[in-house]
């Protein structure tokens, strides 16, 4: 199943690209979020340095790790907002 991954800020340097299609190969049942950063942390290892910061949405909806994941979905990773 395929879902968008969208990248924001300082993330987005780090993968190279605002966003990207990403195969998500499951044996059986909706995947969560947390299994889409663990492939998205293998093969974009600098990431991983944010994960205890990240926000998290999915289909423009704050989410969670455990959120599930459907075809077509769409994932945000953002950085902290910063104020000033």
């Amino acid at each position: 199943m395929q879902v968008t991954v969208l990248f924001f800020s300082v993330l987005r340097e780090l993968v190279g690209a605002d966003q990207l299609t990403v195969e998500l190969a499951v044996a059986e049942g909706a995947p969560s979020l947390d299994f889409l950063l663990t492939t998205l942390y293998a093969t974009y290892p600098a990431l991983k340095s944010w994960d205890s910061r990240l926000l998290l949405a999915v289909n423009a909806e704050f989410a969670t790790r455990e959120t599930l994941l459907q075809a077509g979905d769409e994932v945000a990773l953002m950085p902290p907002v910063q104020g000033g």
